[in-house]
C-alpha cells in the first residue's frame, strides 16, 4: 500500500483487537455464562468472530440456536454476562506490545486521542482507565443506550466534532470489517491493524487504505501533525 499524503489531526481507535487483548477473558466471562445455563461453551477462536458487534450481538452468537433467537432470553443472559465480565475484565486483557510507545508519539505532536468501541461503556471506561495513564484519551465513547453501534458514524464523529477536526483529517485504527466500515462511513482514513482479531484478507475487502504489522509502523506511512 502505498504512503498516505495527507496529514491526519486526530486518532481515533476501536479497543478490543486495537488498543488491548482481551479475547480470553471475552471467551471465559461468555462461557462463564453458558456454564450457568448449563449450556455447551466454545474455544477461545471462535470468539474472534462472535465479538465486534457490541455485547448483546455477542450472547447472540454464543448462546445455542433456540435461546440466542428469543430476545427475552438474550436480554436475561446479557445481563449475567455483563456481572461476570465486570469481575474479570482485567484477568488476561492487555495492551498490545508497542501500543504505549505509539500513543506517546502522537500525544508529543499534540494529536487528540479517542476510543469508539462497541463494548458497553462501563466495561471500556474500566478498561481504560486501569490500562493507560489518566488523560491519554480525550474521548472514550462505548455502547451506549440511544446511540447507534458501530459501523453507523455517528459516535466517531462526534468524537471528531468535540475534536474541532474535520472528518478528513481524522484516522480511524481497527482490527475487524466493522472498525474499516465505519472509518469509510465516517469519511476517515481506515487504518487496519494485523495483530488483533481478525485476518489481513478482511482489513482489506472492507477498503483498508493502511496496514500496520506493528504499531510504531503508522509513522513512516501516515503523516501526523496539530
Amino acid at each position: 500500500m502505498p504512503i498516505i499524503c495527507h496529514t491526519y489531526r486526530a486518532a481515533i481507535f476501536d479497543l478490543d483487537g486495537t488498543l488491548i487483548d482481551s479475547l480470553e477473558d471475552l471467551a471465559d466471562s461468555a462461557n462463564a455464562m453458558l456454564k450457568s445455563y448449563g449450556f455447551p461453551t466454545h474455544p477461545v477462536d471462535p470468539y474472534r468472530y462472535f465479538v465486534g458487534n457490541g455485547s448483546r450481538k455477542l450472547i447472540e452468537r454464543c448462546l445455542p440456536k433456540e435461546q440466542g433467537s428469543d430476545p427475552a432470553f438474550v436480554d436475561e443472559a446479557l445481563a449475567r454476562y455483563k456481572d461476570i465480565y465486570a469481575q474479570h475484565t482485567q484477568d488476561k486483557t492487555h495492551v498490545y506490545d508497542g501500543i504505549p510507545e505509539m500513543l506517546a508519539e502522537l500525544q508529543k505532536r499534540h494529536i487528540p486521542l479517542g476510543i469508539c468501541t462497541n463494548k458497553h461503556q462501563s466495561a471500556a471506561e474500566d478498561i481504560v482507565s486501569a490500562m493507560f495513564p489518566a488523560g491519554t484519551f480525550q474521548s472514550v465513547m462505548g455502547d451506549q443506550k440511544g446511540l447507534p453501534r458501530k459501523p453507523d458514524p455517528k459516535k466517531v464523529l462526534m468524537i471528531a466534532e468535540s475534536f474541532g477536526v474535520a472528518p478528513a483529517d481524522v484516522a480511524y485504527f481497527g482490527d475487524t470489517s466493522v472498525d474499516m466500515d465505519t472509518a469509510h462511513n465516517a469519511g476517515f482514513l481506515p487504518v487496519g491493524v494485523l495483530w488483533g482479531f481478525r485476518p489481513k484478507e478482511e482489513l482489506v475487502e472492507h477498503g483498508a487504505k493502511v496496514l500496520l504489522e506493528k504499531p510504531m509502523e503508522l509513522f513512516s506511512k501516515v503523516s501526523f501533525c496539530c
